[in-house]
């Protein structure tokens, strides 16, 4: 006849469960485990009571949630077997007969994941935190390589490419997934969302698949419907809060809206929502890498076409439908049983909020293969993002008399999209994914199946006239530079012309500041074959009080033909280089060890630079917390500005230094060092 075990006193080997679910970042002073993957126990039995195979028993009961039931998935109920079973909840004794007893417990790999206590018999309860766990073949986030499954769940750290897409920038991210509190701050994400305040039991039993989990975070990451975790603000006025171009990392992020009883922080933009939606996915246990998207479409109405409206002198009337410079959003790894096999894999979705879906703002996962296909009713939003890297554009010119005429321009959307390389800080073009290549018969057929079949062939009907515009190499912030519009006669005939040349600040999403340099050549005159050059001047006294903190200028060449009456319009955006911060390590990097950190920036403007401010930050470099150097000296024109900033590593191997640099005229300059700390 089976017996209850005697249990006096249990131990829940954490140092060792945790470091063999590579849980073991998130520290080891409580259990962390991923499912699907069983975890050990030791169970000290009282004085005169010994284990004994086939007569001892022990029931145990899992739960997770409010009211939990077997029928939701949130609570099973398991006595012991013979082996471990890692399809279902299972536990089994792995030691011989005596007064301790090893039990290895297994979780189903399809149970939600979250907070949840384990009832030994009548002897007590152990609490721990489940997981998600890609290195199981059973569950939905299985990723079969080691080096991905390093880069997309365990690197605490990345770049997230931003500029222009013929100029990417890479820029430094802290995402700190495992720092000291914040795998509670993204428990209480899902605790604060409205399915869960509306339905807790329904919502927790939510959690066991990562679609689910990843709509919610994409809605809870902005704040717009509920209590989520960032205000965006897109305009240059940041009272409250600070520039999005402030953050270096997550961790202070997440932090704040944790201590801050879920008030939004402030203020977010594309990448930083992207960001820490990155970090949120890898720490619950989910593959998440951050993309960029150049040229970025934003369609308002749903007809994949953005119409866009210029002026006589070529620039942009603001309109709803956007192109965003770049924009940012991140791609999870799962499989979709809801739809067909092609579509597992990476899946997009985008917490920057701009359109609704389902009534709430967030958007995705989509499958990537989807949105190359062009299979528009795969959820979740599949014709917003295909029209973000697929929409066609078509310019219209709004004359004085009201009258409208189309422009012949090449704008295509959807560049170079990049994600950072696995095991390295190279850029990854992954725009194959997305799109086959613009103009081939895969593109039209996805296009046909998007029902839209008017893809503009404008570059065919542009008859031998072309306007281009080329830029010098070196375009730094605080020099004055050239940029040219280059004419060419491809025709047989004389040819006169009117051109208009100007350039404006402009931010990444495409609102546009004041024009900062204007040329308009009434009388350019052409002989067939011929070429010419027209250089216009951008100087610093006039682009500097202009610049949004995003350093780029809008340039736009419009070419009028007398007689054929066409108007043609080339277009750049055109990224200005801050200078590059250079950081030396003073010191042997190794574990527990103070280091010192040596940061200099030159000041390349002619003007001199006040407030300057040196901040960093580092997934276990810095204790999760920043550390700021402020000047307290001016820094003149040409000098240098440098501090020494001390640091103690926590953990060895490979990390990346974030560095930050802030004064009143040179704005959030970013910079990095990958640094080995040794054991």
């Amino acid at each position: 006849m089976a017996q209850g075990m005697d249990i006096e006193r249990w131990d829940p080997e954490c140092l060792f469960n945790n470091t063999d679910h590579r849980t073991d970042l998130n520290g080891v002073d409580r259990l962390i485990v991923r499912r699907g993957q069983p975890f050990s126990i030791s169970l000290y039995l009282r004085s005169g009571s010994r284990y004994q195979p086939g007569v001892s028993s022990l029931d145990l009961v899992a739960e997770t949630g409010p009211q939990p039931s077997e029928q939701y998935g949130t609570r099973a109920s398991f006595g012991l077997s013979a082996n471990i079973d890692t399809s279902r909840w299972s536990a089994s004794v792995t030691s011989p007969p005596s007064d301790m007893v090893a039990l290895s417990i297994c979780s189903a790999p399809d149970a939600p994941i979250g907070r949840y206590s384990l009832s030994l018999g009548q002897s007590g309860k152990i609490d721990f935190i489940l997981l998600f766990n890609p290195w199981c073949p059973g569950d939905a986030v299985y990723m079969d390589n080691e080096q991905n499954l390093a880069e997309y769940v365990l690197s605490q750290d990345g770049i997230v490419f931003q500029g222009s897409y013929r100029y990417p920038i890479a820029n430094p991210w802290n995402f700190g997934q495992f720092e000291s509190g914040i795998l509670d701050a993204c428990l209480r994400i899902l605790d604060m969302n409205p399915k869960c305040l509306r339905n807790p039991s329904k919502d927790h039993s939510g959690r066991r698949n990562p679609i689910y989990v990843s709509r919610v975070l994409s809605a809870m990451v902005n704040c717009n419907d509920d209590r989520g975790v960032l205000l965006g603000r897109w305009t240059n006025d940041y009272e409250g809060g600070v520039s999005p171009l402030a953050w270096r990392g997550s961790v202070e992020i997440l932090r704040n809206w944790d201590t801050q009883a879920c008030q939004p922080v402030r203020y977010g933009q594309c990448w930083v929502f992207a960001a820490v939606a990155c970090s949120v996915s890898r720490a619950l246990g989910i593959p998440c890498r951050v993309v960029t998207n150049f040229l970025s479409a934003h369609d308002t109405n749903s007809n994949l076409t953005i119409e866009r409206y210029v002026n006589e002198n070529g620039e942009l009337i603001q309109t709803k439908e956007m192109i965003w410079n770049y924009h940012c959003w991140v791609e999870s790894w799962m499989t979709r049983p809801d739809l067909k096999p092609d579509f597992n894999g990476w899946q997009a979705s985008d917490p920057t909020p701009q359109e609704k879906s389902e009534g709430v703002y967030c958007c995705g996962p989509v499958p990537v293969r989807a949105i190359k296909e062009g299979v528009l009713t795969s959820k979740y939003d599949a014709p917003f993002v295909f029209a973000e890297v697929n929409a066609d554009v078509i310019t219209y010119m709004k004359k004085k008399d009201g009258s409208t005429s189309k422009v012949i321009t090449t704008t295509m959307v959807g560049q170079k999209i990049s994600t950072k390389s696995v095991g390295s800080d190279a850029r990854e073009d992954i725009t194959h994914l997305y799109k086959y290549p613009e103009g081939s018969a895969e593109e039209r057929e996805a296009f046909k199946k998007a029902e839209h079949h008017n893809k503009l062939l404008q570059q065919q009907q542009n008859h031998g006239l072309h306007v281009a515009i080329k830029v010098s190499p070196e375009m730094k912030k605080g020099c004055d530079f050239d940029v040219f519009a280059v004419v060419t006669n491809n025709t047989e005939s004389e040819k006169k012309c009117r051109l208009v040349f100007g350039s404006c600040a402009i931010s990444y999403n495409g609102n546009l500041g004041e024009n900062c340099g204007f040329k308009d050549l009434l009388n350019v005159e052409l002989s067939p074959g011929a070429e010419r050059r027209i250089p216009l001047r951008l100087n610093y006294s006039k682009y500097g009080g202009l610049l949004t903190e995003d350093n780029l200028i809008r340039l736009a060449a419009l070419l009028f033909d007398f007689a054929t009456r066409e108007t043609i319009l080339a277009t750049r955006t055109i990224v200005l280089d801050n200078p590059d911060i250079k950081v030396r390590i003073l010191g042997e990097p190794k574990e527990n060890r103070k280091l010192a950190a040596e940061i200099t920036l030159k000041n390349p403007l002619p003007e001199p630079l006040e407030g300057c401010c040196f901040s960093i930050e580092g997934a276990n470099l810095t204790g999760g917390r920043v550390i700021t150097e402020r000047l307290g000296s001016t820094v003149g024109p040409g000098e240098d500005a440098k501090v020494k900033i001390y640091f103690t590593p926590t953990h060895s191997g490979l990390r990346k230094l974030v560095v930050d640099f802030d004064s009143n005229k040179l704005g959030h300059v970013k910079g990095y060092r990958n640094v080995i700390i040794g054991k």
